[in-house]
């Protein structure tokens, strides 16, 4: 019987003792946490998880402040934003999603937010330490934030105990937010993590000689039964919509789910993770901002 590896359960754990950290903060520090974000106007679909994200710091008493860019929006303009916003004492937290407006992508965001404010582990300094780290106590040890997507889904597979240590494991999508840093956190769990892209050759084959599959490319149900093997292990960080409009995840769920042992639902599954992941990291990085 194929396991759900649904996130729901565990986001609610990680959710549970977050009021209670604000609520010292607070009594510590006179005032809320606060995160800092910027919006891209121009694209609905990181607007509307923007939104989301907000509305759920503010339930546990997380304030925040969106600031807007659009087309208009000059690289000298953005940068002084970036610098005016990471450098506030009154600002904990720093968030920039992605897709930012073309003008706006060669600014240098990751060497202008200040690596302790830096929640999504975007910064030159997170990253930089997070692959000089050789196992995962190292990892836990340094004290460093690392891109919440690439948690989220370390945090689920061992909530729901998935084998780690010796799986062999494809992560299909090199991107710097969550492909290459899963497969080195992968890594340090002692895996054997191969990093798939665009560009692998004969990509079903090598798919099939993994135990565990995870798709992050943002491509509606690509991941077919015919590219992994029975009784393989699938994460989905995909989020998409199809041509009919509907919310999927990378993997054909339905046809996928008699096939493999254990599959994460979207929605559902590393998504609601990955949002208590984020929270949790604006906390540490109040709780850490106060002490300083």
């Amino acid at each position: 019987m194929t396991i759900l590896l649904e996130g729901k359960t565990l986001s609610a754990q990680i959710r549970a003792e977050l009021p209670d950290r604000v609520a010292n903060i607070r009594l510590e520090a006179g005032r809320e946490p606060h995160l800092s974000a910027v919006q891209s106007s121009e694209d609905d679909a990181a607007s509307i998880y923007l939104n989301k994200e907000m509305e759920a710091c503010r339930k546990i008493g997380i304030s925040c402040r969106a600031y807007p860019v659009d087309s208009k929006t000059t690289p000298e303009e953005f940068t002084d934003l970036l610098k005016t916003i990471s450098s506030s004492p009154l600002t904990d937290a720093v968030l920039v999603p992605r897709p930012l407006p073309k003008q706006l992508e060669q600014v240098p965001v990751c060497d202008l937010i200040t690596p302790e404010k830096d929640i999504d582990g975007a910064s030159t300094y997170n990253m930089g330490r997070l692959f000089l780290c050789k196992n995962f106590r190292e990892i836990a040890a340094a004290g460093l934030f690392v891109p919440c997507t690439a948690l989220a889904v370390v945090r689920l597979m061992r909530h729901h105990e998935i084998t780690i240590s010796g799986a062999r494991i494809a992560v299909v999508g090199r991107s710097s937010t969550v492909g290459k840093p899963l497969a080195h956190m992968l890594s340090c769990l002692d895996a054997t993590a191969t990093l798939c892209h665009s560009r692998t050759v004969d990509l079903p084959q090598v798919l099939k000689t993994c135990d565990i599959v995870i798709s992050a490319i943002g491509k509606a149900r690509w991941l077919k039964p015919d590219m992994i093997k029975e009784g393989a292990t699938v994460i989905d960080v995909g989020t998409n919509t199809d041509d009919k409009g509907i919310f999927c995840g990378d993997a054909d769920f339905e046809a996928l789910k008699p096939l493999a042992s254990a599959i994460t639902p979207v929605p559902g599954g590393v998504g609601p993770v990955t949002l208590s992941c984020l929270l949790e990291n604006i906390i540490k990085a109040a709780e850490a901002n106060f002490r300083r």
